[in-house]
């Protein structure tokens, strides 16, 4: 999808009549001054300048490649803002795997699959859950805009958010518990240990906690299975 997204700029600019403009429009777009394109590029000021001025000729299929590749990747590490906004099917990095369950499945039963424990038994084991969406933890942090965050909610928000690449457990569920959507449940795959700060926020939240110890690819696999039922 965002080599799709990165082919409709190259092509904008390359069929455009008046390139410059073209290149002018994408670069405000994505929130770029012509210095701070033209340092992701490794190219002067006056390179950037001159094209959108139309002091130069229209650039080559090369420069147009740089180019396009400085907007998505400068937009990658502000959080994909604009893949996203044009992009409505754009997956954030983050996200492993994601899929619903056609018909939905009991907490307990879903806990009992992937060998976990629940570390806030006072919510009730016979909670459905819709859906789960895994995420790499670590990614998320570094990666994931407001818009990006909405993602990995798909089709709603009854899901399990299932975090790899836990040390302890604390920064997820401070991110769950900031933003207004609340998901069913939370999983920690194979944490270090698990911070009391993170269960307390669960238990405010009235979220089911549940670390595993199963391998990433081993919970995908389960996840898949229980959505083909």
């Amino acid at each position: 999808m965002v080599d799709a997204f990165k082919q409709r700029i190259a092509g904008e600019i390359t069929l455009s009549p008046s390139p410059g403009r073209t290149i002018k429009k994408w670069r405000e777009t994505f929130g770029l001054s012509q210095l701070q394109l033209a340092d992701a590029m490794g190219v002067s000021h006056s390179v950037i300048s001159d094209y959108e001025s139309g002091r130069r000729k229209s650039p080559g299929a090369n420069v147009i490649r740089k180019m396009v590749e400085a907007f998505i990747e400068t937009d990658i590490r502000n959080g994909s803002q604009i893949i996203s906004r044009y992009n409505p099917e754009y997956k954030p990095e983050c996200i492993i795997s994601m899929d619903e369950f056609p018909g939905g499945i009991y907490i307990d039963r879903l806990t009992e699959s992937i060998g976990g424990r629940n570390y806030n038994p006072d919510v009730s084991a016979r909670k459905m859950i819709q859906g789960y969406t895994v995420i790499d933890s670590v990614k998320a942090i570094l990666t994931l805009g407001s818009q990006d965050y909405l993602k990995i909610y798909g089709a709603n928000i009854e899901r399990a958010l299932i975090f790899t690449n836990v040390h302890y457990g604390r920064s997820p569920m401070i991110a769950v518990r900031a933003h207004p959507l609340t998901p069913a449940a939370v999983i920690y795959q194979k944490p270090e240990k698990v911070d009391p700060l993170a269960v307390k926020l669960a238990s405010l939240e009235r979220i089911p906690l549940i670390v595993t110890d199963m391998e990433v690819e081993d919970i995908v696999a389960k996840m898949s299975e229980i959505s083909a039922e």
